[in-house]
């Protein structure tokens, strides 16, 4: 069985005992959360897909940690004119460990 859900703007496809990492969820490391935005929940050759969302499907998973990525390096320069400038970013991750997906 398998779900996609959505959170943090984006879309996930998750089944029961992968890990992913989605953008940082304000919560302790244990903690289980419910996601409740299931746009699509799947078994076999068997798809249900929600209006915009599934109703009554939740997706629980628990808190495994908490991260950052690696680093995104920005480079701007304009040529002929000595103007270089650099930066970097560094995203927020929580990863989670799916438990189970209730449709």
């Amino acid at each position: 069985m398998y779900a996609v859900v959505k959170t943090g703007g984006k879309q996930y496809k998750v089944a029961v005992g992968e890990k992913i990492k989605v953008e940082q969820i304000a919560a302790d490391v244990g903690q289980e959360v419910v996601i409740d935005q299931v746009l699509a929940v799947g078994n076999g050759a068997d798809l249900t897909v929600g209006a915009p969302l599934v109703s009554g499907a939740s997706v629980r998973a628990t808190v495994v940690a908490h991260g950052r990525h690696d680093k995104v390096r920005i480079f701007k320069m304009r040529r002929r004119k000595h103007y270089q400038k650099h930066g970097g970013h560094r995203q927020n991750f929580t990863e989670l460990s799916i438990t189970g997906i209730t449709a």
